[in-house]
């Protein structure tokens, strides 16, 4: 084999892998005018930086899992407004987020999802959960996007998920 050839086939082989994979990329715009994306009682709008980036490794971990070779996706957070909220009259709990049915997280973002460049579909969805106290929940009780993140499961898994592409209507 001449030594050219022999390096445009190594070349295909090691970058075949690379340019199958799947991406997820994750934006967010304005955070600082976010309803309600802080851990503490602070009173406005705006996003703590942990929740910014404990989203966005959530979001990227759920689309190595449910994304197929070959696609990207993109999601631009737009607003979020936690799962319950602070009561500052609370006296003895005014650093305590209070959950109630009423409270229920919700993220507003747009998505856009490619196959090796072809857009899929691109959507504004608001993803919330307004049973999110009603059902069980797989996160552990210290962590403290544990409703956004299953709320967020819920979505990849039905909008992003294979079925999503499969079932026949």
């Amino acid at each position: 084999m001449r030594p050219t050839l022999l390096l445009v086939v190594l070349a295909v082989v090691i970058i075949s892998p690379a340019a199958l994979a799947a991406t997820t990329e994750v934006s967010f715009t304005h955070p600082e005018k976010f309803t309600d994306a802080r851990l503490n009682r602070d009173r406005g709008r705006g996003a703590d930086d942990f929740v910014l980036k404990d989203l966005k490794a959530h979001i990227e971990k759920l689309g190595g899992r449910y994304l197929q070779p070959g696609q990207t996706l993109k999601v631009d957070i737009r607003d979020i407004d936690l799962a319950g909220q602070y009561e500052p009259w609370r006296v003895n709990f005014q650093d305590v987020r209070v959950l109630r049915g009423v409270t229920w997280p919700r993220i507003k973002l747009h998505y856009s999802l490619e196959q090796d460049g072809k857009v899929l579909s691109s959507r504004n969805v608001a993803v919330i959960d307004q049973t999110y106290l009603q059902r069980a929940n797989r996160y552990f009780s210290n962590d403290r996007l544990r409703y956004e993140k299953t709320m967020l499961d819920d979505w990849f898994r039905w909008n992003i998920g294979p079925q999503r592409r499969t079932a026949a209507y």
